[in-house]
């Protein structure tokens, strides 16, 4: 093709029609007024739905953080049963190794000693798990009683130590997490005289 050939068969271009100019449109003034008041309307409405939209995010935000900390509490608090059911083997070790008290190890035999360090390797590794699960053992020896941890299972009249002091412990107590799973059964001691 040439480029003659192309010039025949472009159509011409022909010149757009002139608009003409747009006459402002005017409207009478009851009907500004409604619109106006019907905008005033739509942007009340609008402002409405906009707060009420906010509140629902911040709900929202609210229920997500909720079910995270219900989440994190069942999570750690799962296992207190399980836990409070094992806590029996843990005091059965600790009354094994009570009778087997360092005067009689010495005239033991060596199977014995055996099986007594087999029994403090077991509470040891025992214990390493409830650390490692949140639950720790309470020790209130020489603290000042409190009834959320401890148990006041007798009274000793004694002027060594001030009232209202732990001064034995019968059973170690338990907690996971902040909660406890056993209070520890303790001598409290009181005012000699």
């Amino acid at each position: 093709m040439t480029q003659d050939a192309s010039k025949e068969t472009m159509p011409e271009e022909t010149p757009a029609p002139e608009v003409p100019e747009a006459e402002p449109v005017t409207f009478p003034e009851a009907e500004t007024d409604l619109i106006e008041a019907e905008i005033a309307g739509l942007r009340e409405e609008a402002g409405k739905l906009k707060d009420q939209l906010l509140r629902t995010f911040a709900d929202m935000d609210n229920l997500r953080k909720r079910m995270e900390r219900e989440k994190a509490e069942a999570t750690l608090y799962a296992a207190s049963n399980f836990a409070r059911d094992i806590l029996s083997v843990s005091d059965n070790m600790d009354r094994a190794l009570a009778t087997a008290e360092a005067d009689h190890l010495k005239e033991a035999t060596e199977p014995v000693k055996n099986l007594v360090a087999g029994v403090e390797m077991t509470r040891r590794e025992l214990l390493n798990v409830f650390e490692r699960h949140g639950i720790k053992r309470v020790d209130p020896m020489g603290e000042k009683f409190d009834p959320h941890y401890h148990q006041a299972v007798f009274e000793v009249p004694t002027d060594d130590q001030p009232p209202g002091t732990v001064v034995q412990v019968m059973q170690a107590g338990f907690k996971i997490g902040e909660r406890v799973l056993r209070p520890a059964m303790v001598g409290v001691a009181k005012a000699a005289g």
